[in-house]
């Protein structure tokens, strides 16, 4: 079998860790072009050409407007094209209604959802006139049903979710596909620390009674990136091991 994502340009931000650096990976096994966003930087990386591949690590903000418009078009000029955006960069935070600290909750809203749509109308301009590509964001379960002690951050992912369906309705006419995806609990080795000490009773809320593994949700990515999903747009995809039925 051929690869899924032969000669596709992609960018995948969040990429330094957990389901953003799953992502990039297996976008790169398979066949991509990756830039790989982050503001901390990729250690892990290995920019050199591998088995017909490349990762391409940025250092980069998000919510830096010009930072992310220079990548767009330097992407752009070096390429001619962009195929693919996964916008899986986020924060999270764990609270109480009286205990909302308002400045991260701002915080909060500026990586999850404002820098998520700025980066969704640059890369929609080149998508536009190729009359092709696929957005990908990263919701939450938490956004469609809400989370006792997560109402700043469910806030946020729901302002995702409707971004997504909005952004998918009005790109449609360019072939331009818009998808989110909604975690459940996800282990990656931040969230399994939080788990252990806030939120160890939750996992008995997870019918496969286990939380679901980075490259899970990276699977996901690859196939709503790939053209096995050309007649798939504006759908919230939970990847939740049952919780939400």
């Amino acid at each position: 079998m051929g690869k899924l994502l032969n000669n596709k340009i992609c960018i995948v931000t969040g990429a330094d860790a957990g389901i953003g650096k799953a992502t990039a990976q297996l976008f790169a096994e398979e066949g991509a072009t990756v830039y790989a966003v982050d503001i901390k930087g990729l250690n892990w990386v290995n920019p050199e050409e591998s088995n017909g591949t490349r990762i391409i690590a940025k250092e980069l903000d998000i919510c830096d407007f010009s930072e992310v418009k220079n990548l767009v078009m330097t992407i752009k000029k070096e390429h001619g094209c962009i195929d693919v955006l996964a916008n899986i960069a986020g924060l999270i935070s764990y609270e109480l209604m009286p205990m909302i600290n308002y400045d991260f909750f701002r915080k909060m809203l500026d990586v999850n959802v404002v820098a998520l749509i700025h980066f969704m109308s640059l890369v929609s301009r080149i998508m536009s006139r190729q009359q092709s590509g696929s957005i990908i964001n990263m919701a939450s379960m938490v956004g469609e049903k809400g989370a006792k002690g997560q109402l700043s951050y469910s806030a946020t992912k729901g302002a995702v979710i409707a971004a997504t369906k909005s952004a998918a309705k009005e790109l449609a006419e360019h072939k331009i596909r818009v998808n989110a995806i909604a975690p459940g609990m996800v282990g990656s080795e931040r969230f399994k620390v939080v788990l252990a000490e806030k939120f160890a009773q939750k996992i008995n809320d997870v019918p496969f009674g286990r939380l679901a593994e980075p490259d899970e949700i990276a699977n996901l990515c690859l196939f709503l990136a790939s053209d096995h999903s050309t007649y798939i747009t504006g759908q919230i995809i939970g990847v939740d091991g049952g919780a939400i039925i």
